[in-house]
């Protein structure tokens, strides 16, 4: 285990239900390669903490590199939905073009 994947592990035990903490454990599992740990943590955060509006973005795409097109599009929906109610219009927009992209919308205009 890596010194930085460690010391967030650590972090995650002292506070359990912060957010962001489970959000980077699960950042830095995949970029580790990691992906079953990554897709647990972003799993966890989506039905933990529905508000945190950053994980569906990630998790949507990390569904798209596993061939689960329909789960990503599920977890962009729930996203845009989450993104509206907090009004992270910055969020919104990228969730958006990431459902139009995994629906193929975006080639309708070709």
């Amino acid at each position: 285990m890596t010194d930085r994947l460690q010391q967030l592990t650590d972090f995650l035990a002292e506070n359990p239900n912060d957010p962001f903490l489970t959000y980077a454990l699960a950042t830095e599992h995949l970029k580790l390669g990691h992906t079953e740990e990554a897709l647990r943590y972003y799993e966890e955060l989506v039905v933990k903490h529905p508000a945190y509006v950053g994980t569906y973005y990630h998790l949507g795409k990390l569904y798209e590199a596993l061939n689960r097109r329909e789960d990503a599009i599920a977890v962009y929906e729930k996203g845009m939905h989450s993104a509206r109610t907090k009004r992270d219009m910055h969020a919104l927009s990228e969730l958006q073009a990431a459902y139009r992209t995994a629906t193929g919308m975006d080639d309708e205009d070709e």
